[in-house]
């Protein structure tokens, strides 16, 4: 006879399953990369209107403002999760992670401020000279887009040592901290007070609830709803509430665990970020129409993010790195080098989800004309970096395998 349990198992193998595949590298970036394809398609068919007619559909309560489109909800709650999902493997890496030795995190954070340093500043020369009216813009160029990156790292990398992957990944959190700092400071035009100080006052409540014995999932779970509300209320980009949610989630094991919570709750949150969130956020901000006055998507604007993504990325990271370990006592880690660090460059100009957001926040919506070359020029630059990389990733794959 087969007992109720037994008739459970299936299920939740199958469950235990699908959760597996959809945190993995590969499976988060080929997602993005199918929800892109999918709205870029629709968008430049006839039937491109009924594309942009579903995003404008409203939804949502009026209080606080919550009633928007669907292409708000996707940049202001779906992102909330991916950001969330941020700050839990950033307050993991400082306190417990590669960041928290300063002497290894040197370099790559060197790397990645340089990464963000050099793309702004070859967009605000160009656009400077040819567009000056779209300087507001200088971010766009500036995010790297982890998911993604990894993805391809994932997929053409295997072989390679460890400790190229614990570069990009300490280099994209910390590109991922700076680019948060960007849009709290620069993309925040007037701040209600009141309702950012009710926000700090509902995630410090998260913060006691999450720390907690037995953390009640119930409770959490409106806690940040109502954290990401007032947040989004408040003016400041709602996303910033899913970062500071997950700062306050404790680093190291507590109470006799024996897996810390920024481990638990970023092994349950991340197939939901990497396999929902990012590509339903890429499909609604993806769909660029390129049909018809393609001469238009040619700017100053569209040809700065593309340099900026595929030339001053890697410029900015090979050379800072280049530079930190050849005048301080920082260095790489053993079996790395120099060379192995261009495909990293490289990979590190797919800005894509977030460079897409900071495109949006950076013009007046969709509307204005300096927006969909923008986002053109991203779609581009992240494709060259990734198949640039990607092919790198390969040769570097075969050396090491015959030097091995």
């Amino acid at each position: 006879m087969t007992t109720g349990r037994n008739r459970r198992t299936p299920l939740g193998a199958y469950r235990a399953d699908l959760r597996t595949w959809a945190g993995r590298d590969t499976t988060g970036g080929t997602l993005l990369l199918l929800a892109a394809l999918i709205a870029l398609i629709w968008a430049n068919t006839p039937a491109r209107d009924s594309y942009q007619d579903l995003l404008a559909v409203e939804v949502g309560p009026s209080a606080l403002g919550l009633h928007l489109s669907l292409a708000q909800w996707a940049a202001d709650g779906l992102l909330a999760v991916f950001f969330f999902v941020v700050g839990v493997e950033l307050k993991h890496e400082f306190v417990v992670g590669a960041l928290r030795d300063r002497r290894l995190a040197g370099v790559p954070i060197v790397a990645a401020v340089a990464g963000m340093a050099v793309p702004a500043l070859i967009y605000v020369v160009v656009v400077g000279i040819g567009e000056p009216s779209a300087l507001s813009g200088w971010a766009i160029p500036t995010a790297t887009d982890i998911a993604f990156a990894l993805a391809v790292l994932a997929v053409v990398g295997r072989g390679l040592p460890m400790a190229v992957r614990t570069f990009l990944m300490t280099l994209a959190v910390v590109d991922d901290l700076l680019g948060i700092t960007v849009i709290a400071t620069f993309y925040t035009d007037s701040i209600d007070f009141g309702m950012l100080a009710a926000a700090l006052a509902v995630i410090g409540v998260f913060g006691v609830v999450v720390r907690m014995p037995r953390p009640v999932l119930p409770l959490l779970i409106p806690l940040a709803v109502v954290a990401w509300a007032f947040m989004h209320a408040s003016g400041v980009h709602a996303t910033v509430a899913g970062v500071l949610l997950g700062f306050t989630v404790p680093a190291r094991a507590i109470r006799d665990e024996q897996i810390s919570r920024t481990h638990q709750f970023g092994e349950a949150l991340n197939p939901w970020s990497s396999a929902v969130a990012l590509p339903l956020f890429a499909f609604a901000a993806a769909g660029v129409t390129v049909v018809g006055d393609t001469g238009a998507l040619i700017s100053p604007v569209s040809v700065a993010i593309v340099v900026a993504l595929v030339v001053g990325k890697t410029v900015g990271v090979v050379g800072a790195t280049a530079l930190t370990t050849r005048y301080t006592a920082l260095r790489l880690p053993d079996r790395v080098t120099l060379r192995d660090l261009l495909p990293i460059g490289m990979l590190t100009g797919i800005g894509f989800t977030v460079a897409l957001l900071i495109a949006e926040l950076s013009f007046d919506g969709p509307d204005d004309p300096r927006t969909t070359p923008a986002k053109a020029a991203i779609l581009v630059g992240s494709l060259l970096s990734a198949t640039l990389g990607a092919l790198l990733l390969r040769w570097d794959t075969r050396r090491h395998r015959a030097s091995d």
